[in-house]
């Protein structure tokens, strides 16, 4: 088979024990068991852990800085710039240590639309990374491989140690994008999440320059009359579990483009979390866990195969990736027209934003910046109260260029096609954390579902006080106590401090990162 070589292997030399070429699942899968990487559950999902990182490490996170990029990117502590003197000196590095490894070759590519068809080839050290690419990319025709032309390489040794003090890294592990050439590299850390979340900054910075596609962090499903809607959602927060609806076929659960066209997936797969996962809470996520996919640092019931979602004992990030063909009700290609509905999805700790609410244009632009969730006491080492939490377009570690150019277009796709946003509030209700309660996922469900069958838009609307919200009266199968915040909780005084203290740290945050730059791009 003729493999055709990026302009990055052309000018590399990768000399290693062995190369293993675009081996199918089951053989990458028997792989990592035979070197002791990994074990089967009882239902044949692989089952692995990352090692010392069990999540993304945004702060080890770097863009090479040169011509293309120096007035392009929008340069801070989540973009950090890194010499291209630094990134060759660790390519080098990174191919001598290649030689004493067997190395395994995935050819797949990112975006469902072949309009914006992103070839990527994944060059690993373990045979899980290329089993996990399998599973979160689209994958290439038997006709297809024959002439694929990889356009990016990424390069995943996580078992190669960065020196610091001679790398230009922070810590020893690092990920690091070179537009010019082309090229992802990987090191020190086998978090998996780190190959998918490369190609997505990858895109969020070429779609908008390049094709006037919006990137978005979002999940994205289809109406049985053809209606698009979309999730956006911070980690947590309920993209994929509300996406996932057995009456939609879904789309996508993680990342995908807007185009004029409409919206499609970027992945072929799922990246689901795990924590206190049931078959009754989400019976297609839990079904979807089955042989070919991988099950990351989750524990089994002591003394069986029977993995265990409710211990913590590694991470409180546990994941799942998947073959999207493990969901059944699922749009093929993974494609839909523009969307009517956008959802913004934030688990609000504090108790004070309401379960739904319509947002007017500008109330949508101000969120999407925001990007706001909350963290809850116990989830993290240090975290004993609700702690706020602000990411950029609710993805703020892919975004390459400045927060307000997406949300710019995003403003512009809205109004060209009359697309309605909705804020859900998945977090508390009744008081803050330790105080309150969780909104029931049912009640969720059932907001989400007025909106999508529009029986809500037909009920009647009031703005509550604190946020200028509009709020629905009522709405089926949804306690109306529920709807306005404040009537939740009994002590009204409290609500109100709380609520004060939100509100200020919103106008904070945007007057601090978004007020200048809205300005600038308007």
């Amino acid at each position: 088979m003729t493999m055709l070589q990026t302009n990055f292997e052309k000018k590399i030399n990768i000399n290693c024990k062995a190369t293993h070429w675009n081996l199918a699942p089951e053989l990458l899968a028997e792989a990592s068991i035979r070197d002791g990487h990994a074990v089967l559950s009882d239902r044949g999902a692989l089952v692995i852990e990352t090692g010392e990182f069990t999540g993304r490490s945004p702060k080890d996170k770097f863009v090479v800085k040169d011509k293309i990029t120096e007035n392009t990117v929008d340069w801070n502590d989540i973009n950090q710039p890194i010499s291209t003197t630094h990134f060759k000196g660790l390519v080098k590095k990174m191919l001598a240590y290649a030689e004493t490894q067997e190395l395994y070759i995935q050819d797949v590519y990112a975006c469902a639309d072949a309009r914006y068809r992103l070839n990527v080839r994944v060059i690993a050290q373990f045979p899980w990374s290329c089993q996990f690419a399998h599973n979160m990319f689209q994958n290439p025709t038997t006709e297809e491989m024959k002439h694929f032309n990889p356009e990016w390489t990424i390069l995943c040794l996580p078992k190669f140690m960065a020196i610091p003090a001679e790398d230009g890294t922070r810590q020893h592990n690092f990920t690091i994008v070179n537009f010019a050439e082309k090229v992802v590299i990987i090191g020190g850390s086998g978090y998996t999440g780190e190959i998918k979340k490369s190609i997505f900054s990858v895109l969020n910075y070429t779609l908008p320059l390049e094709e006037n596609v919006l990137p978005m962090h979002c999940s994205a499903n289809v109406g049985q009359d053809g209606d698009t809607a979309i999730f956006f959602g911070l980690s947590g927060t309920g993209k994929t579990t509300l996406s996932t609806d057995p009456e939609r076929k879904l789309i996508g659960d993680d990342e995908h483009g807007w185009a004029k066209e409409g919206v499609f997936n970027f992945e072929g797969g799922c990246y689901a979390k795990c924590i206190n996962l049931s078959a009754e809470k989400e019976p297609e996520i839990y079904n979807a866990i089955r042989h070919g996919a991988i099950l990351e640092n989750i524990k089994f019931i002591e003394g069986t195969r029977t993995p265990d979602f409710d211990n913590t004992d590694i991470t409180q990030n546990t994941r799942v990736s998947y073959p999207i063909q493990h969901i059944d009700n699922i749009m093929a290609p993974s494609k839909g027209g523009n969307p009517k509905n956008i959802f913004f999805l934030t688990c609000d700790a504090f108790g004070v934003l309401p379960p739904i609410a319509k947002l007017d244009r500008e109330q949508a632009m101000k969120y999407f910046l925001l990007g706001y969730t909350a963290k809850v006491a116990g989830t993290e080492a240090g975290v004993v109260e609700p702690q706020m939490t602000f990411s950029s377009c609710f993805g703020a570690p892919f975004l390459p260029l400045a927060p307000a150019y997406y949300a710019k277009m995003l403003g512009e796709k809205m109004e060209e096609h009359n697309t309605n946003v909705w804020l859900v509030n998945t977090g508390w209700t009744g008081g803050a954390y330790g105080v309150g309660n969780r909104i029931k996922l049912s009640y969720t469900r059932a907001l989400i579902q007025a909106v999508l069958k529009g029986g809500l838009a037909e009920l009647p609307f009031r703005k509550e006080a604190s946020f200028g919200l509009d709020i629905p009266v009522l709405c089926p199968k949804v306690p109306n106590s529920i709807l306005d915040p404040k009537n939740s909780w009994e002590d009204k005084a409290s609500y109100d401090e709380t609520a004060q203290k939100l509100m200020t740290a919103f106008e904070e945050n945007y007057t601090k990162h978004h007020a200048e730059e809205v300005a600038e791009v308007a």
